[in-house]
């Protein structure tokens, strides 16, 4: 028989302050088995007028055996929407708490990968927290059947030679995206964050 017992719980973010005026957020979702600590480096060229917080996924585990590198995800299969709850709960909490001592003209939520699902469920639960919306090589979750887009923007970016998606697979996802108003963007490159191309799009905003 299975059980469910609510605990509080820590979680982890990192942060790059902005280098100038900090007038535009950028929240940014790292993918499967990657840690903020280290996606947040990707976000280093950022505009200089944005602040950039890489939230954690809150499980944690060696990526080969028992020691070495850890990584992080954000659920799994197993007690799947008990995860997503969770997750879409402590964000919003987080977010709440950091806009009560900052304010910003904009705030794009970017979730890559892995982290591109959790970031769309977050993103059409509390539309009005954010005024763009990226996916980056991700795949569209399937549960969020009818999803009603509040924001001014929504983007889909891709490498053409992204590892994860097939040619053919990558054209139904294009299709799913333009059909939910996204626009889409593809780049020279594989399953990873191009900051030519994130720069281009962070100052269109």
């Amino acid at each position: 028989m299975s059980h469910r017992f609510k605990s509080s719980k820590t979680y982890r973010y990192f942060s790059i302050s902005a280098k100038e005026d900090p007038k535009n957020l950028l929240i940014v979702m790292h993918g499967y088995g990657q840690l903020a600590e280290y996606f947040i480096r990707k976000f280093n060229a950022c505009p200089e007028d944005f602040t950039v917080l890489a939230p954690e996924g809150p499980h944690r585990f060696y990526k080969n055996g028992y020691s070495g590198r850890v990584g992080a995800s954000w659920m799994t299969k197993e007690a799947r929407q008990d995860d997503i709850d969770d997750n879409l709960n402590w964000l919003t909490a987080w977010l709440t708490a950091h806009l009560e001592d900052n304010t910003y003209k904009n705030i794009i939520l970017l979730g890559f990968s892995q982290g591109g699902a959790t970031a769309a469920r977050w993103y059409y639960r509390q539309p009005k927290l954010f005024s763009h919306f990226i996916l980056w090589a991700s795949v569209f979750p399937p549960d969020i059947e009818k999803p009603n887009t509040e924001v001014k923007q929504s983007y889909f970016v891709v490498g053409d030679k992204d590892e994860f998606l097939t040619s053919e697979n990558l054209k139904k996802e294009l299709l799913i995206y333009q059909k939910l108003g996204f626009k889409t963007m593809h780049f020279k490159g594989n399953h990873d964050i191009e900051p030519t191309i994130l720069n281009s799009l962070l100052n269109s905003f």
